[in-house]
C-alpha cells in the first residue's frame, strides 16, 4: 500500500508510460500516412466519442467493483484486529491460577502463529494475479515453491516443533492452527483454569476468526470475474484503435506544424483510458503483494505488538515501516 499523500506525476507516468508511447507512435503512423500519402483517413469523431463514453462508463463500473474488493478486504482485516485484541484481553483476564503467565503466553503466541500462517497463505500467487509486479521482490513469483520452508521458520518463533510437525500434512495450516487452539482451550477448561461461560466466549472468538479467515479466502480464491475484466481491456483497445482516425477529422483543416500535435493528443487520450483500466486491474486482488494491496504484513505486526505487550513480553518487534512510501 502506498502511504504518502500522492503518487508523484512522474511515478504515475513511469508506471503507465507504455500506452502513451505506443499510442503516440500509432497516432504518428496514422496521421503521418494520411499527410504523406495525401489520403483522407478521417472518421467523424461523433461515433468514436460515443464509443469513448461507453468505455468510460464501463471502466467506472470495473474500478468501483475493484475498489469494493479492496475495501472489503481492509474491513475484514480491521475485524481481525478488533477480534485479536479482544482475544488478548480475554486470555489475560480469564486464564488464572498456577502457570497463568506460561499459559497466557502459549495462547497468545499460537494466535500470532495463526496470523502468520494466514498472511503467508494469502500471499501465495494465483494465475490471475500480477506475479511480475510484486512489492520490491519481497513476495516473488516463486513464493509457492518456498512457502513451507519460510512459513515453518516463522512459526518456530511461536509454537513448538510438535505442532509444526502436526501441520506438515495440512493443506490449510491456518485452519488447523485454530483447531489446535480450540482443543487447547477445551483442555484448559477441563483443568478448570476458567469456567463454562468464559469458555463459550473463547469459542465465539475462535468462530469469529474462522469467519474472518473465510472472508479473506473468498476474495483471494475467487477472482474478479474475468469476463468483466477482459471486456474492459478489449473495449479500451478498440476505442484506442479509432482515436487517431477521429482526431484526423478534427485536425483536417489544420495546416503547418500544428498538424503534428495530432499524434501527441492521440497518445494522451489513449494513455488516459488505459490508465483508468490499469488502476482497476491492479486493485482487483488486495492480497497479491503489489503496490496497491492491503498491507497485511504491517497489520499482522501491529496485532503482534499489541498482544505481546498485553502479556508483558520481551523483545517485542518494531512496527513495519514503509519503504519509499510503500507499506507491505
Amino acid at each position: 500500500m502506498y502511504v504518502k499523500r500522492n503518487y508523484g506525476f512522474w511515478m504515475t507516468l513511469n508506471w503507465s508510460k507504455m500506452p502513451f508511447i505506443l499510442g503516440a507512435l500509432y497516432g504518428l503512423l496514422v496521421c503521418g500516412s494520411s499527410y504523406l500519402l495525401k489520403v483522407s483517413l478521417a472518421i467523424p469523431w461523433s461515433p468514436i466519442g460515443i464509443i469513448g463514453i461507453a468505455v468510460a462508463f464501463y471502466l467506472g463500473f470495473k474500478n468501483n467493483s475493484s475498489y469494493d474488493r479492496t475495501w472489503e478486504a481492509r474491513k475484514i482485516w480491521g475485524s481481525i484486529v478488533n477480534n485479536s485484541r479482544t482475544f488478548g484481553a480475554a486470555v489475560t483476564s480469564f486464564v488464572q491460577g498456577d502457570r497463568q503467565q506460561e499459559l497466557q503466553k502459549e495462547l497468545i503466541y499460537r494466535h500470532i502463529a495463526w496470523l502468520t500462517a494466514l498472511r503467508h497463505q494469502l500471499r501465495l500467487s494465483r494465475p490471475w494475479e500480477h506475479t511480475d509486479m510484486r512489492l520490491n521482490g519481497l513476495y516473488a513469483p516463486n513464493v509457492c515453491e518456498d512457502y513451507n520452508n519460510r512459513l515453518d521458520k516463522e512459526l518456530r518463533q511461536f509454537i513448538p516443533e510438535s505442532e509444526i510437525r502436526e501441520l506438515d500434512t495440512a493443506s490449510n495450516k491456518a485452519t488447523q492452527l485454530l483447531q489446535i487452539q480450540s482443543k487447547r482451550l477445551q483442555e484448559l477448561r477441563d483443568q478448570e483454569y476458567f469456567e463454562d461461560f468464559r469458555h463459550m466466549e473463547f469459542h465465539q472468538l475462535i468462530a469469529n476468526f474462522y469467519t474472518d479467515q473465510g472472508k479473506s479466502e473468498r476474495i483471494k480464491n475467487f477472482p474478479f470475474p474475468r469476463q468483466y475484466a477482459s471486456t474492459a481491456l478489449w473495449m479500451t483497445v478498440v476505442f484506442s484503435a479509432f482515436v487517431p482516425f477521429g482526431l484526423l477529422d478534427i485536425f483536417k483543416d489544420t495546416q503547418g506544424p500544428l498538424l503534428w500535435v495530432c499524434p501527441f493528443i492521440s497518445g494522451l487520450i489513449i494513455w488516459v483510458f488505459f490508465l483508468m483500466e490499469k488502476i482497476g486491474d491492479y486493485s482487483e486482488n488486495p492480497f497479491e503483494g503489489t503496490y496497491n494491496d492491503v498491507p497485511i504484513t504491517s497489520i499482522s505486526r501491529g496485532i503482534e505488538i499489541d498482544l505481546r505487550e498485553m502479556i508483558r513480553d520481551e523483545n517485542i518487534p518494531e512496527a513495519v515501516k514503509d519503504e519509499n512510501g510503500f507499506l507491505m
